[in-house]
């Protein structure tokens, strides 16, 4: 609803800008006859207009360049405002709008930018020609519950995974007793090398927040700022590289199962639904406990070794992200929703609810939608 209140905002603002042009080229006075405006100014009245209409269809399509041709269409809008102050100051109440939304979406692109950049070099150097494909062999030395999972979700038989891109809605909150902050993301995992990329937006009550997990060469990043310029969240450091390398591994589990060949992880079978797994990745190991149900679907995900934090302070709960409804996407059998858990000694905290939007395998170009 705001987004499309703001695109017609531009547009009307954009439309305002014609009058300028009209009464400098005698089109139309409309009623002010003693307000002149050279043919040279009514020519950046129209410049002006035509800005913040390109903005407005930048804006609605979603590319995050609109921000820029906004801010310049704002600086020459003032201008002209400045030099016709009695007759147009009432648009510069517009313009603070326009350029505040605009800052704002700044801050978004920039952190866009860096999330992309680094995406872009891991594919330059990613083979995903060679990628063969997942046989009965590969997979003979799992657990059976892990076998029965890879036959389940149709990976045996489909080619090697050596990247993903997956697409995510849902929820997330920092504490039980608040609301859920919508959020959306996009993520790149690449499994040769393990490196993963995870961009979120978020909102509550009109205030826009992005998030950035960076996880590359075994050290991670998180950081989350709200109106995208103001830090609530900056973390690094050990605990947080063992943190994300649990994600890493969870990743592996849920959204790509034929990664789980991979001879960095180490498994143990308890019983015929319970395996043990320890992943290992740039010296981190991490431990975690896979549950199958009776149809072959790994249901339940925990991992001691993951560590919430908030950028200030670190704690370590057991971590569970429970799945459910497998649906087929791209001829795979995978979980459509997840919940994210830590139990905590007052009680499971469900800090997000996530349902999958898209995913896909071995992808050689970056893209920001389908």
């Amino acid at each position: 609803m705001l987004k499309s209140l703001f695109t017609i905002l531009m547009t009307l603002h954009g439309m305002i800008h014609m009058i300028g042009f009209f009464k400098a080229f005698a089109i139309a006075d409309f009623g002010q006859k003693d307000w002149s405006i050279p043919r040279s100014a009514g020519a950046m009245w129209l410049v002006v207009a035509i800005g913040f209409g390109l903005s407005a269809i930048m804006f609605a399509l979603g590319r995050n360049r609109w921000c820029f041709v906004a801010l310049s269409a704002v600086a020459l809008s003032q201008t002209l405002i400045l030099l016709s102050w009695q007759y147009a100051k009432f648009g510069t109440v517009a313009n603070l709008i326009v350029a505040t939304v605009a800052v704002v979406g700044l801050g978004s692109f920039f952190m866009q930018h860096r999330f992309e950049r680094l995406v872009r070099s891991d594919l330059a150097g990613n083979d995903i020609l060679s990628t063969d494909t997942l046989t009965e062999d590969d997979i003979a030395h799992l657990p059976q519950p892990v076998q029965r999972y890879l036959r389940y979700t149709q990976s045996v038989g489909r080619p090697k995974v050596r990247n993903f891109r997956a697409e995510f809605v849902g929820g997330i909150r920092g504490k039980a007793n608040e609301p859920y902050m919508e959020l959306q993301s996009l993520q790149y995992n690449f499994l040769q090398n393990p490196s993963r990329y995870f961009f979120m937006t978020a909102g509550r009550m009109g205030l826009p927040a992005t998030g950035l997990h960076l996880y590359q060469n075994g050290t991670a990043t998180f950081e989350v700022r709200l109106l995208n310029w103001l830090p609530v969240v900056s973390a690094r450091g050990e605990r947080l590289d063992q943190a994300e390398t649990v994600t890493l591994f969870n990743d592996m589990c849920f959204i790509a199962p034929a990664t789980l060949i991979d001879g960095r992880i180490a498994w143990e079978q308890m019983d015929g639904s319970t395996v043990k797994a320890v992943f290992t990745n740039r010296g981190i190991s991490v431990r975690a406990v896979l549950y199958f149900n009776e149809k072959g679907e790994l249901v339940d995900f925990m991992s001691p070794d993951r560590y919430e934090t908030d950028g200030r302070k670190y704690e370590n709960h057991p971590w569970r992200t429970p799945v459910s409804e497998y649906r087929e996407r791209n001829g795979y059998l995978l979980p459509s929703k997840a919940r994210l858990i830590y139990e905590k000694p007052e009680g499971d905290f469900t800090y997000g609810e996530l349902e999958y939007k898209d995913v896909r395998y071995n992808v050689s170009e970056f893209t920001w939608g389908k």
